[in-house]
This record gives structure tokens, sequence and C-alpha cells, in this order.
């Protein structure tokens, strides 16, 4: 009986009539593989294409074709100082930013799952900055900073240009984007921590547990593939960092990301090939990032799941 039972889940389900199921899933998938393949692959490819040309409207017009160009592209990019400058950049902005934003997310979470009276009206108040605009949000800490215009250097004291001088420029825009995305991140572990159950926090309770000894023995085990996630999320989307530095300093001053330059190489130098080849590193280095979570902290999360 057993073994009739393993043969029969080891083939695919038939229908009674008509078509496999598995080909009908593939037959009703198909559009939208088709289209994401339009929307994301072919760009891909072409970017990875015109990275390997070297092809600009200063030097050629546009009834020209694009010369091969082999990896020199890549060789410029790497020997270039500004590159290097922006991949600093974009490495210290993602650290400390999804440091920053997970520490916040994570106290604003334990407030917010906390029951009390107006916790309903926090949780809307909380979620405000996340659903403004990231053009807004650097338009208003422009003219928070500003020293004419802002408050910050009456509040503190100072007398400091912030967006005229390194590092404070790139503070400001840690800043910035912290006040922006904490709040996804609370919203994220929000929801991690709505599914613990409340009877093991009464058991530890009951067995003495301190607060401290509460939330560092169930809460972050608990919570952690929820963290994961949102540190997955967070990681990436600081790594392709754009709107803001464009806005708020327009790459001044030690804020240049490197989707920034790519914008810049493309829109202002109209060298393509070197633009596309940095666009091409930076989507290198975010799935290279991706593939590093899923292989690293996957299994860990499975792990988890399993051992709750």
């Amino acid at each position: 009986m057993a073994e009739a039972a393993s043969v029969t889940a080891g083939t695919p389900r038939q229908r009674s009539r008509g078509i496999p199921e598995r080909r009908l899933a593939w037959l009703m998938t198909s559009p939208s593989i088709v289209l994401i393949a339009l929307v994301a692959v072919w760009p891909i490819i072409y970017a990875i294409w015109l990275s390997l040309h070297e092809y600009s409207l200063i030097t050629a017009g546009l009834s020209r074709w694009a010369s091969p160009a082999g990896f020199g592209n890549y060789i410029d990019a790497f020997g270039d100082a500004e590159f290097r400058d922006a991949l600093f950049t974009t490495l210290i902005f993602t650290v400390a930013s999804v440091a920053l934003e997970t520490l916040l997310g994570l106290a604003m979470a334990l407030i917010m799952a906390t029951a009390f009276k107006g916790q309903g009206l926090l949780r809307t108040v909380v979620l405000v900055p996340w659903a403004v605009l990231t053009v807004v949000t650097a338009i208003m800490w422009r003219t928070i900073v500003d020293p004419n215009l802002g408050f910050v250097n009456t509040l503190l004291g100072l007398n400091v240009v912030w967006l005229g001088e390194e590092p404070h420029a790139l503070i400001v825009m840690i800043v910035a984007d912290v006040w922006k995305t904490a709040p996804f991140m609370a919203l994220l572990l929000l929801a991690g921590l709505q599914v613990i159950p409340s009877e093991i926090y009464e058991a530890a309770k009951v067995d003495g547990a301190t607060a401290w000894q509460r939330f560092r023995r169930i809460t972050l085990p608990l919570l952690m593939p929820a963290l994961l996630v949102a540190l997955i999320f967070r990681t990436l989307d600081a790594l392709r960092i754009f709107d803001l530095p464009k806005v708020l300093t327009n790459g001044a001053n030690g804020t240049t990301s490197l989707s920034l330059l790519a914008q810049r190489t493309f829109q202002e130098n109209r060298l393509y090939g070197e633009g596309a080849a940095i666009s091409v590193i930076t989507f290198v280095i975010v799935m290279l990032v991706a593939f590093a979570y899923i292989r690293l902290v996957g299994g860990n999360i499975r792990g988890m799941t399993e051992d709750r």
C-alpha cells in the first residue's frame, strides 16, 4: 500500500480529461513569463550588449553602429576614481542606513505590538513617512538642514553647511532615508511579531523570565525569519538608491551613488557604453548580495521554521 502511494506521489497528476495539469500550468503562466521577459530580461540583455561596445553621441552620430570594445568599458570604470568613490559611498550608505532602520524599525514594531489606548492611531501616524514620496522627502530634508531656512543649526547651536561639506552631506542623506524607510521595517517586523503566540510569553513569565530574557530567548529567535526578509528588501533597495541623492545634492560632496553615476554618464556625458557598464556592475552587485542572502540566510530561515 505504501509503495503504491509513493509511486502515485512521484508521478505527475493527470486530469480526468484534456491537458495534463503540469502542461496546463505552463500554458497559463506563459503570458506572464513572456511579459516579464520583454519588460525585464530584454533590457538587461541590451544593457550587457551595450556595455561591451564603444558608443557615444559625442564621437559617433546616431546613424553609425557601435564599435566593439570588449571589457574596455569595465576596465575604464574600475580605473576611474569617481566610480570607486561612488561604490564606496553606496556601500557606506547601505550598511549605515539598513543598520539604523533595522534597530529603529524593531523598536517601533515592539512598541506598536503592545496593547494600549490609541494603538491604531499610532500605527497610522508611524507609517506616514513611508507614504511620502522620496522626492518630497529629499526636498523636505534639504529645507530642514538649510543654514538659512532650516532649524537644525539653531537647534544644535552649530553653523554647518550640511549639504555643502563632507561627510555631512552623506550623513543627511542617511538620516533622510532612515526617517522615510524605518516605518517600512517596522511594518514587516510587526507582522512577524503578531504571529508569535502570546501563550509563550505567559509561560515564560510564570517561569520567572525577565523582559530582556523573553526578548532574547523568545522574540528574537521567532522574529528572525521576518527580520531577515526585511533585511533582504532594504539592502537590495539601498544598493540601488538614486532619487534621494539626485534631489538632495545631485551627487555633490560625496553623495554620488552607483545608480546616480550611471545616469549621469548616460545623460550628461552621453557615454552609453560606459554608462551601461556601470549599470551592469550595479546589477551584478545587487544579484550577488541577493544570492548571498538566499544561500547563507535562506537555509537559516528554513531551519528556524522547522524548529518552530
